[in-house]
Parts: C-alpha cells; structure tokens; sequence
C-alpha cells in the first residue's frame, strides 16, 4: 500500500531533495513546469527519489469552448518526460474566450455539461494515450438548473469517458457547509473501483452578506470534520492512494510529513481492522 503524499511546492523543492522525507510520492502541477529550465530540473530530479502525480488546473474540461492545444500538447510533452503514475485534472471551467480565470469554477451537472466534460476528457486520454482521473469540484453557490446528483454525474463520467475519479474529501465538506450536499450521498454513488486518489486539504471560514462559507483554499491543517471523511471514504475506496494538499500560506515541510503521516495512521489502522473483520 502506497504511503500517503504530498504536494510538491517551489518554495519545498530543495528540502524535499536534501531531506527525501518519509511520504509515498510527490504531486506537481504541470502548469508549473512545462516550460523547462530550473523548475523542470527540480522537478525531475525529486522524480528520482519518489513516484510523482500530475494534477492540472489549466485544461478547462468543463467549458464550453475547444480545448486549448499548445496547453495540452505541453502537458503531454511533460507526461512523456516526467512519466508520473498518475494524471489528474479537475470537473470545472477556468477558461473564456481565451482568457484564463484565477480559479476553478464548478458547472451546473446537466447531460449538456457532462458530455462537454466527457468529450473533452477523452479527447485529452486520446492524447496522452492513458487514463485521467478527474476531481469533484468545491462550490459557493447552486446553480437553478443542476438536475442530476453530483455523485451520480461523476459515476456517469467515469463510465462513459474510462477515466478515473479523484475523492477530494476537504470539497465534499465544503460543499456539505455552502450548499447542503451529502458527502455520503455523494459517496455512495461513486463506483468504488474508480476511485483511484483521495485529496486532503484545509480551508478557511469567511462571511458573505451576512452568511458564513467555506473557502477551499488550501491555506490551513485538514479540519477534524475533513478527517472524518476521509475515515468513511477509505473504507469505501480502499485501494486509493491519499495525499494531502497544500497551496498557500505553506508551512514548513515537516508540517506536511506530519498531515501525511496522519492520514497514513489513519489508512493502515482502518486496513487493519478491516482485515481483522474478514479473519474473525
């Protein structure tokens, strides 16, 4: 069973390969190195030392428009150099009329919106001639028209587009606060075979118009709550590996080795008692 991750950040790279801590594998994201040079090398070299995951937030799967080639043809540059064991993306929009948002945005789960995000999910697979995994989105607000269950639209992804699904167990608790989503409900329509990573991440707390939401931001520990999830998702999905995911406001490295170590106790005692349960 492979060890839980962690994000590899610019600021980490150094001490990541001067240290080599005790963590399962390393995850980039490709926009930051697709254009070679130092962050390339880095990149490569911490390849040396651990099994890496690609995780994009660029390609823009759920929009409307074409997909960008040069971004996926220097995704795929990067695939074929980096040879990362697992490629993941995100069920969202960021990109309009050519100009790309500073942000992932959700899409309402209509059959339109599904086959856009199917159709571009292959498209990208075609390309890199292997499977992706895709990631529930966090969201703040509900869309009029969203008929179908988040669950069952990522289940339907999954089916008929081959790719693989990314549990981002901080979005589900996100969106559970913001907008009255079950996690579990979300979970149970998930096929437990596809389910191939779970994501653990922080947020914050912030008001708006007299409302408190949750920002998936990335900025903080996991949350006890988050934790909780992520105990009832590896019981459902236990062969998923785990990573937890830091992006701003980055703490020292061992504070990531710490989170990831947690999550490991976590996995391998629920492993154990799971085994325990079958010999009993």
């Amino acid at each position: 069973m492979l060890a839980t991750g962690i994000g590899l950040r610019a600021p980490h790279h150094e001490a990541v390969c001067a240290t080599k801590p005790g963590v399962g594998f390393l995850e980039a994201h490709p926009e930051n190195y697709r254009g070679g040079g130092p962050a390339r090398q880095s990149l490569l070299e911490a390849r040396g030392h651990y099994p890496v995951s690609l995780h994009g937030v660029g390609l823009s799967l759920g929009g409307a428009e074409p997909l960008d080639r040069q971004h996926l043809e220097r995704l795929a540059e990067l695939v074929g150099t980096v040879d990362p064991f697992l490629v993941s993306e995100h069920v969202s929009w960021c990109r309009l009329d050519g100009i790309y948002l500073n942000d992932l945005l959700p899409l309402p789960y209509t059959e339109e919106a599904l086959q856009i995000v199917i159709d571009h999910v292959c498209e990208v697979q075609d390309r890199l001639k292997r499977r992706i995994l895709m990631e529930n989105p966090s969201a703040y607000v509900a869309f009029a028209h969203s008929p179908i269950p988040e669950g069952e639209f990522l289940a339907e992804l999954a089916r008929r587009s081959g790719c693989g699904l990314l549990l981002d167990v901080n979005n589900l608790h996100v969106n559970a606060h913001n907008l009255g989503i079950s996690p579990a409900a979300v979970m149970a329509e998930l096929p437990r075979e596809r389910v191939e990573e779970i994501h653990l991440a922080g947020h914050y707390t912030a008001r708006k118009d007299g409302r408190q939401i949750l920002i998936d931001d990335h900025g903080s520990p996991v949350s006890q709550p988050v934790w909780d999830l992520y105990r009832h998702a590896i019981s459902l999905f236990p062969m998923a590996v785990s990573l937890v995911e830091w992006d701003s406001h980055l703490p020292a490295l061992d504070q990531l080795v710490c989170e990831a170590a947690m999550a490991d106790a976590i996995k391998f005692s629920r492993a154990g008692e799971a085994e325990h349960a079958r010999t009993s």
